[in-house]
């Protein structure tokens, strides 16, 4: 016990004494946790700005236009002649998309006849044309509505059964989980959890590579601790560590960002524990891997992006080949990500995740023993040949 006290304090005191470590444990949390959050604050894109071509110049034309200027989604930035110059305002990412009105647009609404409208949306940015396409489809969807519900009280049809025949489907969509709809609810536990990942994995590595004094300090006559006591004095030191920088990730930042908050804290704590404890093992395979400091930050820097798809937010697992999904499953965060989301998020229990929790046990239990039989490796003496 005494050896991995030694172990766990000479750990902590490397971490706080080591300045590349401590730049990534310490500076590098504090800095993620201040500014990743900001550029998804306002949850939704708005007021995307487009321009709409206005080939008709009539008082129906105006409405539509008026109307689309007055949604969140979209703000009309200019009114131009033609497409052509509004295309080379595209070009200049002056705006995201253009709307054209037709001509006789108003007059071919009259006499009963269909007037498509087009609009040219910047589909390089996914979530910009998403934007203005539903945002443009919706006021063009309501307006025809009202037309037509307009036309049939003309015929003499009660105002109530017009309107019902217009639109006989009533669609109430309920954003379960996020209320808000927004893009910060969908993306801010899950990248959490993926830097809570990436900041241990290059910290635990580079305390594995890096020079100094790595023997703790041990009584007069006590024998130097061995490789499975290393392992779990270590591993306590960054389970402390991640004690305080957990909750700051799972529990402060979301109630300061008005994220859901669902799960009990105890539930939160009981995956943390096996999330930890695999992803420090990983990280000291990587030092033994690697063994040099620069080769650990390489490898991670490498390794980042692949885990970041990996996760299963960028894109969904279950779209993913299964050799992906199979490969996923050997980096904690894709489990880790799923299930705290289940739980914080979705309210569910720790039942509802077992095989998340079991997932990651498993990692946990690999990557540690394969940590350990590494450790063990490294302390054989060499014996000369003669």
């Amino acid at each position: 016990m005494a050896g991995i006290v030694a172990v766990l304090v000479h750990e902590l005191r490397r971490v706080f004494t080591l300045r590349p470590v401590f730049s990534v444990l310490v500076l590098g949390v504090a800095i993620y946790t201040v500014f990743y959050p900001q550029p998804y604050v306002n949850e939704a894109l708005r007021n995307i700005p487009i321009a709409i071509v206005d080939q008709d110049g009539t008082i129906g034309s105006r409405d539509l236009a008026r109307r689309i200027d007055a949604t969140s989604d979209v703000a009309v930035a200019l009114v131009l002649p033609d497409l052509p110059s509004a295309e080379r305002e595209v070009y200049k990412r002056t705006i995201s998309g253009v709307v054209v009105i037709p001509k006789y647009f108003e007059r071919d609404l009259l006499y009963g006849r269909p007037s498509p409208i087009a609009v040219y949306a910047d589909a390089s940015y996914f979530l910009i044309y998403q934007r203005i396409s539903q945002g443009v489809s919706a006021v063009a969807q309501t307006m025809g509505a009202e037309i037509e519900a307009g036309r049939l009280v003309g015929f003499g049809i009660d105002p109530t059964i017009a309107v019902a025949a217009t639109a006989p489907l009533r669609l109430t969509a309920v954003p379960l989980f996020n209320p808000q709809g927004g893009y910060a609810t969908y993306l801010l536990p899950a990248a959490f959890v993926l830097i809570v990942q990436q900041t241990l994995l290059i910290g635990v590595g580079l305390l594995g590579t890096l020079g100094g004094d790595r023997s703790p300090r041990l009584p007069s006559g006590a024998a130097a601790p061995g490789p499975i006591v290393t392992f779990v004095g270590k591993s306590l030191a960054y389970l402390l560590l991640q004690a305080v920088i957990l909750p700051l990730y799972l529990v402060v930042l979301p109630y300061l960002y008005g994220l859901p908050r669902l799960g009990s804290l105890v539930s939160l704590a009981v995956l943390a524990l096996p999330f930890v404890l695999s992803v420090s093992s990983l990280g000291m395979l990587l030092s033994a891997l690697f063994r040099t400091a620069l080769g650990v930050q390489l490898a991670s820097a490498s390794i980042g992006l692949p885990f970041f798809f990996l996760a299963g937010f960028s894109w969904p697992t279950e779209a993913m080949p299964d050799a992906i999904r199979l490969l996923a499953r050997f980096v904690p965060s894709t489990s880790a990500i799923d299930g705290f989301v289940r739980l914080s998020q979705l309210g569910a229990s720790l039942y509802d995740v077992r095989p998340q929790l079991l997932t990651l046990w498993g990692l946990a239990i690999v990557y540690g023993t394969i940590a350990v039989v590494v450790e063990s490796r490294t302390r054989l003496p060499v014996v000369a040949s003669a």
